[in-house]
C-alpha cells in the first residue's frame, strides 16, 4: 500500500518551481483560524503570497479543535472538489496521505533544504513515505499556563512551581472573588489541561502513557493521580464554562474575571492583540513541574492533489512562502507560536516567545519534545477520541474517583487501537 502511495505522490510532484512558466492561481485555503489574534496572524500570510500576485480564496471553518473543519474537508473530497491547501495537524495528515490524496512538495523542499531545518519530530508528520507533503507553518507548545499579573500579584506575586503551589494560588484567587480557572468546556480543551497533568507526572510517563499506549500506564495509579489532579481544577472553574470557546476564556483573563488559563500559546495571539504585554499584564509559564518539556503541536498546511500547472505551482509558491525565514518570523510574532525552522532568530519575539524558542530547543536537544495527545499528535484520531470521551467525562462528574477513569481509559484505548 505505502509503495503504492508513494508512486501516486511522485506521479503528482510538484515540478512548477523549475518549470516557471504557469502563471500561478489562486489559492483556496481551508482553515480554522477565525478568532482575532489568529485572523490577524493568518493575514501574513495572505499579504505575502498577494505580493507575489496570488490571490485568497478563504474557506474558514470556525471550530478550536479543527474537528469541523475535517469534516468539511471531507465532504469537499468526496465531491471531488478538493481546496489547494488545508491547515492541518498531526496524524490526520498521514491519514489524507494514505489515501494518496495530497500532492507532492519534494521539489520546493529539496531546493530549499527543508530537511535540515525542520525538526525531525515535525518531519514525522510533514513526510510519508520519504516525500514531504505538508508545509509547516508553526511549532504550538501546549503544556501553558496564561496568568493575569494583576491576579497573581494579589494572590502573593509567586507564580507556582509545583502542583501544590497551584493549588495555594488557585485558592488564593477564588478567595478574591474572581474565576481562578477561566476554561472553555470543550473536550479538546479539557483534553489539553490533561496533556499537562499527565506530563507533570513525568516524561516516561508521558511517553509510556500516551505515546506507547502501555496499558499498565494509562491504567495504573499514576493516571489515577492525574485524574484526581484534573477532577480538583473542576472545582476553580466557573458554573458558565460549558461549550465557551477558548478564546473567550483568554478573555476572561484579559478582562480581569479570570485569573490564568492553562492553553496552548495560540492564547498568547488574544493577549497580545488586546494590547496587553508580557511580564506587564500577564505572565507566561509552563505547567508546574514540566518546565524543559514540551508536548507541542504543529500547524501544517497539506497540499491536495490538484489539476492544472497554474494550481501546482501556486501550491508550491504558498509552500515556500510558509517555510521562508522572514514569513516564520513574521508569523509566529503575532500568532504567538515559535518557527517550524531552527534557523529563524528569536530578535523579533517578546520574552514569552523567546522562552518558547529556546524551551523547544532544549526539549529538542534532550528527547523531551512530546507530541501532544489533545492536538493529534501522540495517537491516530480513534485514540486521540477516545482519550477525549474519558477525559470530558472525568471533568464532568462522570466517575466517582481517579482510579475509576483511569480504568475506562485503559479500556477505551484498548477498543480504539
Amino acid at each position: 500500500m505505502r509503495g503504492f502511495v508513494a508512486k501516486a505522490l511522485a506521479a503528482v510532484a510538484i515540478t512548477a518551481l523549475s518549470a516557471g512558466m504557469a502563471k500561478a492561481a489562486d489559492v483556496e485555503v481551508l482553515h480554522w483560524w477565525t478568532s482575532g489574534g489568529e485572523a490577524a496572524a493568518l493575514n501574513v500570510l495572505k499579504e505575502d503570497l498577494k505580493s507575489q500576485g496570488i490571490g485568497w480564496v478563504d474557506m474558514p471553518v470556525a471550530g478550536g479543535g479543527g474537528e469541523a473543519a475535517m469534516t468539511a474537508l471531507r465532504a469537499r473530497v468526496t465531491a471531488g472538489n478538493p481546496p489547494t491547501a488545508v491547515q492541518m495537524l498531526g496524524f490526520d495528515i498521514q491519514d489524507w496521505a494514505e489515501q494518496g490524496a495530497l500532492g507532492n512538495l519534494d521539489a520546493v523542499a529539496t531546493a530549499e533544504g527543508w530537511d535540515k531545518v525542520v525538526p525531525a519530530a515535525l518531519q514525522r508528520f510533514s513526510k510519508y513515505d520519504g516525500h514531504w507533503i505538508a508545509a509547516p507553518v508553526n511549532v504550538h507548545s501546549t503544556n501553558w499556563i496564561w496568568i493575569s499579573k494583576d491576579a497573581l500579584d494579589k494572590a502573593g506575586g509567586k507564580a507556582p512551581e509545583n502542583w501544590d503551589e497551584l493549588v495555594v494560588v488557585l485558592d488564593k484567587m477564588k478567595a478574591n472573588g474572581i474565576t481562578p480557572l477561566a476554561h472553555g468546556g470543550q473536550p479538546w480543551q479539557e483534553a489539553t489541561i490533561f496533556d499537562g497533568i499527565v506530563l507533570s507526572e513525568g516524561n516516561d510517563f508521558y511517553k509510556k502513557a500516551f505515546i506507547d499506549l502501555d496499558p499498565e500506564a494509562l491504567g495504573g495509579k499514576q493516571m489515577a493521580d492525574a485524574f484526581d489532579r484534573l477532577m480538583k481544577l473542576r472545582t476553580y472553574v466557573d458554573d458558565n464554562f460549558s461549550g465557551r470557546d477558548w478564546n473567550l476564556a483568554s478573555a476572561m483573563v484579559i478582562n480581569g474575571q479570570g485569573g490564568m488559563q492553562i492553553m496552548g500559546d495560540w492564547a498568547k495571539g488574544e493577549f497580545l492583540k488586546a494590547g496587553k504585554k508580557p511580564g506587564v499584564d500577564f505572565i507566561c509559564i509552563r505547567f508546574p513541574g514540566t518546565q524543559g518539556s514540551v508536548t507541542f503541536n504543529s500547524d501544517q498546511f497539506a497540499m491536495f492533489n490538484v489539476q492544472g500547472d497554474d494550481k501546482q505551482k501556486a501550491q508550491a509558491q504558498m509552500a515556500s512562502s510558509i517555510e521562508s525565514p522572514k514569513f516564520q518570523s513574521a508569523f509566529n510574532v503575532v500568532k504567538g507560536s515559535v518557527p517550524a525552522r531552527t534557523d529563524v532568530p528569536d530578535t523579533d519575539f517578546d520574552d514569552c516567545g523567546k522562552k518558547g524558542i529556546k524551551d523547544l530547543a532544549e526539549a529538542n536537544t534532550n528527547g523531551t519534545l512530546f507530541g501532544s495527545m489533545a492536538h493529534g499528535h501522540a495517537a491516530p484520531a480513534a485514540v486521540k477520541n477516545a482519550v477525549y470521551d474519558v477525559v470530558t467525562g472525568a471533568f464532568n462528574g462522570k466517575y466517582k474517583d481517579g482510579t475509576e477513569a483511569a480504568q475506562a481509559l485503559a479500556s477505551a484505548v484498548a477498543a480504539a487501537k
